[in-house]
């Protein structure tokens, strides 16, 4: 007998074909039958699971192209386990892991071997993101087409940027060849050694190295030129910077396959968080300036930036307990991520729910090119991943609650509202609300 589940009576949005509407989605067998806008028109069988979505958004299932959930390697901060389990939380159907664990990601071994744990960890969907460099040593372009193969989502040396222009050329070169996207992590190594927060007048008070925005500039105009004559899908990580938004603004102009993707904390934090949060505000990139975050904001609005992502990075509590020269970069962020950018984003105006899950559902999926068909989308056929979202619901960040390994979030105890209260994984509900069942 076929395996049934109705989520009813929610606002159903599809950024992909646009629909915004009350309505019903019913899943056959892990794969969505029917979207329907009709009231009744959709009956399932009597042994049907229900989810009553009333004064809730019904989605395509979430996707964080930008994750760390450290398996191989430092399974101590986090495992592909408790990664996919609190992407779940989150709302979040489909996670891709960075490749910077131990060993990296640069074969096609190594993207079988996380797609082997996700499957059997039972959370979110869990894609590979594979080395652009062997060992991400910048210097010789990995085996991508075998990765690819293996189905690798995108390619990056994320941690690292890819700093020699001449192996930039060669991975883009690589990456088009499959139709593949490349991943940038941002950063001109030789302006950024020692650096632990935004350039400026708080760091020198405070007496440590700055981190300069132009670090970041640089290296996304420089794969701009290089990446004219090649056209490969570019995509650069985690934005913080105004002026980098500008640059990915004229490229996308210019017809290039460019984007850029946004952070809650780069959205709704700045450089004084240093002061008031200490560590578990040091991040990388570092925050920077209350300029900043406007016009990345203007950046979203305008449709320049068009993905959403958490670059979630688990840290145990020793290494975020030294000084800022020596405490890690990074904060956890998939569990409570929906309710930031519903913040920033909605509750000032910038976008609203359509086009906030646009850059957390479609967009991202587009990115990902085989690996990303058929997801973020609400269609008959697609693969079963849907998000229910109550809007309205009023939390308190907790996170020594959190499913998650790590608990470094410096948003620990704020007030949010918005969170996802089902998560439904290739038909089945891997977290459902007790209010919505």
């Amino acid at each position: 007998m076929a395996e049934q589940l109705l989520i009813h009576g929610g606002r159903v949005i599809d950024p992909a074909s646009g629909l915004d509407a009350t309505g019903d989605v019913l899943i056959v067998d892990g794969a969505i039958e029917t979207v329907s806008t009709k009231p009744g028109a959709v009956t399932p069988g009597p042994d049907a699971t229900r989810i009553d979505a009333e004064g809730c958004i019904v989605a395509p299932g979430l996707i964080d192209v930008h994750v760390h959930f450290r398996e191989p390697g430092d399974v101590h901060e986090e495992t592909i386990a408790t990664g996919s389990a609190a992407a779940v939380a989150g709302g979040f159907t489909t996670v891709c892991c960075m490749p910077n664990t131990t060993p990296p990601l640069d074969g096609p071994e190594m993207i079988e071997l996380v797609a082997q744990r996700g499957a059997e960890a039972g959370g979110a969907h869990v894609l590979a993101v594979g080395c652009a460099t062997v060992g991400r040593a910048g210097e010789t372009v990995a085996d991508i087409a075998a990765m690819a193969r293996a189905g690798a989502a995108a390619f990056s040396d994320d941690g690292d940027c890819v700093a020699s222009a001449g192996v930039m050329d060669e991975v883009l070169r690589a990456v088009r060849a499959v139709d593949g996207c490349f991943m940038q992590h941002c950063q001109e190594p030789t302006l950024t050694r020692g650096a632990v927060m935004n350039a400026g007048p708080l760091a020198e008070r405070l007496g440590v190295t700055g981190w300069p925005a132009v670090a970041e500039e640089l290296i996304i105009e420089r794969d701009a030129r290089i990446n004219r004559s090649i056209g490969a899908r570019y995509h650069a990580q985690h934005v913080s910077s105004g002026e980098s938004a500008a640059i990915i603004r004229r490229a996308r102009a210019e017809g290039q396959p460019v984007s850029g993707e946004v952070s809650p904390h780069h959205l709704l934090l700045t450089e004084d968080a240093i002061t008031e949060y200490g560590t578990a505000a040091k991040m990388n990139p570092p925050l920077r300036t209350a300029r900043d975050v406007t016009l990345l904001k203007e950046a979203v609005a305008d449709g320049t930036i068009t993905v959403l992502a958490t670059d979630h990075a688990p840290h145990p509590a020793a290494s975020k307990a030294l000084d800022l020269d020596r405490a890690s970069f990074g904060i956890v962020g998939v569990e409570c991520a929906l309710a930031l950018y519903a913040r920033a984003l909605i509750d000032d105006g910038v976008v609203g729910w359509p086009e906030l899950l646009a850059m957390m559902t479609i967009h991202p999926a587009d990115l990902l090119g085989p690996a990303g068909v058929g997801r973020g989308r609400l269609q008959a056929g697609a693969p079963g991943d849907v998000t229910v979202i109550d809007p309205r619901l009023e939390w308190t960040i907790d996170a020594a609650q959190f499913v998650s390994a790590g608990r470094n979030c410096p948003f620990d105890g704020c007030s949010v509202r918005g969170r996802a209260v089902a998560t439904v994984v290739s038909g089945q509900a891997r977290l459902l609300h007790p209010a919505h069942g």
